[in-house]
């Protein structure tokens, strides 16, 4: 059992941890990002965890919107402060695409084997220099607590950026996603992929890690 959170203290057990709702119903994400973000006093649940199978239309234009909506979203609805991501990968010979179409780019129902090899098809013939790509991802942060008088919710924003180049044919299996053709910065041209660099390594520099290190700051403030 839980109590709602009161004067701005997050809502907790009855052993005293407070909680916290990732909005995934993933469990490798749920693990990830409680590695991540590395919080010593939290209980982090996911969708499954607190009986919710409801989803928002993601129809933001930014990741920032995105990740906003569903914070908002499952906060609402669970009644407990909820952490959301949304993330993907922006090329800047696309003008920043696939951004939010990102798991999506090569088509509605598309693996991820057919995103990279649409975005290779794409790309083909281009030199390096013209390659250039970026991971972002955003952490939103919604509390049910903070609702104004006409019961809009503020989020707390985190961002974080892994740049790039996109490499001219898939290498590694490791990751998931575009990782077997994204060569990150301070690789040369023809180095190695995220495909190929162990999970650790990724964890270290990832768009994600980044971000959660900063909403790690904002929700160990907030005494998580």
């Amino acid at each position: 059992m839980s109590r709602a959170g009161r004067d701005g203290q997050p809502a907790v057990t009855s052993r005293g941890r407070p909680r916290l709702v990732v909005a995934t119903h993933s469990r490798h994400k749920l693990a990830e990002l409680r590695d991540l973000l590395h919080l010593e006093r939290a209980e982090l649940l996911d969708l499954d965890d607190v009986g919710l199978a409801a989803e928002p239309v993601e129809d933001g234009a930014t990741f920032a919107a995105n990740a906003a909506l569903k914070a908002r979203f499952y906060a609402r609805l669970s009644g407990l402060p909820t952490l959301a991501d949304d993330s993907g990968l922006e090329v800047e010979a696309l003008g920043g695409g696939p951004g939010v179409r990102t798991r999506r780019f090569a088509g509605e129902e598309a693996t991820d084997a057919d995103n990279n090899a649409r975005l290779l098809e794409v790309l083909a013939g281009l030199p390096p220099e013209r390659r250039q790509a970026r991971y972002r991802c955003v952490l939103a942060l919604a509390r049910p607590d903070m609702a104004g008088p006409r019961g809009g919710l503020p989020v707390r924003l985190a961002r974080g950026t892994f740049p790039g180049r996109i490499a001219t044919h898939p290498r590694g299996a490791n990751g998931f996603g575009y990782d077997p053709i994204f060569e990150p910065a301070g690789e040369p041209p023809g180095g190695a992929t995220v495909g190929e660099w162990s999970p650790e390594r990724k964890a270290a520099v990832s768009h994600r890690a980044r971000a959660a290190r900063r909403m790690a700051a904002i929700l160990r403030d907030l005494g998580y």
